[in-house]
């Protein structure tokens, strides 16, 4: 049977959803998306949909369905696997001549939802003959082939502020990858995936923020001016940094330049190496009956110093998970002053060095022996430092390789 291709602009216009179970549960976020609005005929819904009512993205009516719910429909989706039941959402949507897709009976149905996949203002819907499989192997053929793909002019404006991750290339976002295979010039630092550099186009400026020979905040600002610049130019600018941006990587000074110098920024978060880190390491932040809090604090800066800007006798106090970034030159004045403010020395730690990486190397020890310990190790930076009780779940747990 041959079909008509068609994209629907559903924005403001009544969809109606029978059934609130898990079919609904995929359905109803892409109609949400596409400004729909959505109302749902179902006697009980999922969780994952009541959060979409009661956050207002959808309406319920708690009940089995009527005829009379399809009048004033522009598409119906029907998502119970009821047959019978099914056919009278079929017949009613029939006769108002309104398009219906029937999730257990394709050829039942007047319409088919496609295997969809986006990039940017790019979408992509596949259909085979009724072969979902293939029609998704074929979709996911081509979001790699997106993927790897410069997005369309227009986006190419100004600077991203792209989080890289943290060292794992695959942790990179799939917006933030494809973003840096757009751009025109990179602007990266040194905790940035190597690998991610070696995909760029050959013709992209790549500017290493680490060898800008300035002190550090002359540095910052020399970062700055090449964002701009590079952007007033015309060209696109994508700053990669490890991790996440806002995460003590400066990026809301970056931004505040861009504005202020009428360049448009694009923020693409990134997955934070205080998070996950420790959990790659099979430590988590938080846990239940243990931790219901976690403080990520920069030790870049020893508690002594007058530009600390930490109070550290409150984070001595505080019952949940402390986790120091850029704190290993510091850990021992760190662990000192911790101690001395009332932390038990017993307080589990952790360390993980460079993770996600093939480098990553852990250590659990004790506030009291910490410092002691990772130098003997050999552990080096970049590592993350965990203080509290959920340190001791890593005894448990070692996460698989993936």
């Amino acid at each position: 049977m041959s079909i008509y291709p068609l994209g629907l602009r559903l924005e403001g216009r009544r969809v109606l959803v029978v059934g609130g179970g898990s079919v609904a549960t995929r359905r109803v976020p892409a109609l949400i998306a596409a400004g729909a609005r959505v109302e749902i005929v179902s006697p009980e819904l999922t969780p994952t949909l009541l959060g979409h009512v009661d956050a207002g993205r959808a309406v319920w009516t708690p009940r089995r369905f009527a005829p009379a719910d399809v009048e004033g429909a522009w598409l119906v989706q029907v998502a119970i696997d009821d047959p019978e039941a099914a056919a009278q959402v079929s017949v009613a949507a029939e006769q108002h001549r309104i398009f219906c897709v029937r999730a257990d009976d394709r050829d039942a149905a007047t319409a088919w939802t496609p295997a969809v996949t986006r990039h940017g203002q790019v979408t992509v819907a596949v259909t085979d003959g009724g072969d979902r499989r293939r029609a998704m192997a074929v979709r996911d053929m081509v979001a790699g082939v997106l993927e790897a793909s410069p997005p369309a002019a227009p986006e190419l404006k100004g600077v991203a502020l792209v989080g890289a991750g943290p060292g794992d290339p695959e942790l990179i976002t799939v917006k933030g990858r494809r973003l840096l295979a757009a751009a025109d010039v990179v602007v990266a630092d040194r905790l940035v995936p190597g690998m991610l550099l070696g995909e760029l186009r050959p013709e992209v400026e790549l500017i290493d923020a680490a060898k800008i020979p300035y002190g550090p905040q002359a540095a910052q600002e020399e970062i700055n001016r090449i964002l701009v610049d590079r952007a007033l130019q015309g060209r696109f600018v994508v700053r990669l940094k490890g991790g996440d941006n806002f995460v003590f990587g400066r990026g809301g000074e970056e931004a505040l330049a861009c504005a202020k110098a009428g360049v448009p920024v694009v923020v693409v978060p990134g997955v934070t190496s205080s998070i996950a880190a420790p959990a790659l390491a099979g430590i988590p932040v938080t846990h239940r009956g243990v931790a219901h809090e976690f403080t990520v604090i920069s030790g870049h800066i020893p508690p002594d110093h007058p530009d600390s800007l930490v109070d550290w006798s409150a984070v001595a106090r505080l019952r949940g998970t402390v986790v120091l970034m850029m704190g290993l030159k510091n850990l021992p004045v760190i662990a000192e002053r911790l101690i001395a403010e009332g932390r038990s020395p017993q307080t589990p730690v952790g360390v993980v060095q460079e993770g996600s990486t093939a480098h990553q190397k852990s250590l659990i020890s004790t506030l009291g022996a910490v410092a002691g310990e990772t130098a003997a190790a050999g552990i080096r930076p970049p590592a993350v430092v965990v203080i509290g009780d959920v340190v001791t779940v890593a005894e448990d747990f070692t996460p698989a390789a993936g």
